[in-house]
């Protein structure tokens, strides 16, 4: 066992935000959480030190970019306007030469253009920040872009809007590694919500005024505290003190999705953990997750984590040391 290698392609005057979010999600050390865990180099892909957009900050990268192509998952951060029209050559075949291996490729905001340009996302569905989005769609029209959603996973390819979307893919990426209960670890470690689902729109209607998307935090700490019984719209309504109606318009606004959505994700990502850290049968985790029946859990466990609660089980179960969720220690409280 060693741990999975993730290689960043680092180029010059490097947004500082997406670089720090695969360093923070995959670079800190979790061990307590999961051994083995991580590993990141960072791979300079030009002639360095390379610049970053935060004042000052230089990054010495010991890796190369022949070093891209051994990694497990070569990741492209959000990358300045030159590299998006001319992604430097070597880039580009080191993505090509990575996915032939079977690697797995990720971009992060506009790291899409220079996966784009090696080839990788044609005919298949991807995003990129809904500020790019028509110049990407100009430069690119085989990607069947989708700038309304936060991340696309397409096979073993990934690509992520801007900014707070690549925590969330990156969270998706470690969920799919080891399962929701580290997910979820190390998201409560980086004090951020639990990951939201892909299909959130990137650019939620502004709200009205006077609310706010921490107006909605009590009925959804209250709903998931009560996801055993069959809540309905109308349930969530009544707890918020609101009408269905304004309901679903301040969770359009706020989370871009709707309140069924947003329940059944929540039921699907406890019925996760369950499966991860009990021993419960499928048909009592149907009932405490608020799914009532086996068949009702296994229909939206499929197609929201794409494999069966069985599946999902096995590959998960032991993967997290099968001693049930991950805890925190006085000892191993860092993040």
């Amino acid at each position: 066992m060693r741990p999975h290698v993730v290689a960043v392609a680092v180029t010059d005057n490097l947004p500082f935000f997406e670089l720090a979010v695969p360093l923070e999600v995959f670079g800190t050390d979790r061990r307590d959480i999961v051994d083995p865990s991580y590993e990141v180099r960072l791979c300079a892909v030009e002639p360095g030190p390379l610049r970053t957009t935060a004042g000052g900050a230089w990054i010495d990268a010991r890796y190369g970019v022949a070093d891209l192509v051994e990694a497990d998952t070569v990741l492209v951060p959000a990358c300045a306007r030159p590299v998006q029209t001319s992604p430097p050559a070597e880039l580009v075949e080191a993505l090509r030469a990575a996915y032939a291996r079977g690697r797995r490729i990720v971009g992060l905001c506009t790291g899409a253009y220079p996966i784009a340009a090696a080839g990788l996302l044609d005919c298949r569905r991807a995003t990129t920040h809904w500020m790019n989005a028509q110049d990407f769609a100009g430069r690119f029209p085989l990607v069947d872009l989708d700038p309304r959603v936060l991340y696309v996973a397409e096979g073993n390819i990934f690509t992520s809007a801007g900014t707070a979307a690549a925590i969330d893919l990156c969270l998706h990426l470690v969920r799919q590694d080891h399962g929701a209960a580290v997910a979820n670890e190390v998201a409560r470690r980086m004090v951020v919500a639990p990951q939201r689902s892909a299909d959130h729109t990137q650019y939620p209607a502004p709200p009205m005024r006077g609310t706010s998307p921490a107006d909605l935090s009590p009925v959804l700490e209250w709903a998931r505290q009560h996801l055993d019984r069959p809540l309905s719209v109308n349930d969530l309504a009544r707890a918020a003190n609101l009408s269905p109606r304004t309901l679903a318009r301040r969770f359009r606004d706020s989370l871009g999705t709707t309140p069924l959505q947003w329940l059944l994700e929540q039921r699907v990502r406890l019925a996760q953990e369950l499966l991860e850290t009990t021993e419960e049968p499928v048909e009592r985790i149907a009932h405490r997750t608020g799914f009532g029946s086996g068949a009702n859990l296994r229909q939206h466990f499929g197609r929201i984590s794409g494999m069966t609660p069985q599946t999902y089980r096995h590959v998960f179960r032991y993967r997290s040391g099968a001693a049930g969720r991950p805890t925190v220690t006085p000892q191993s409280a860092g993040h």
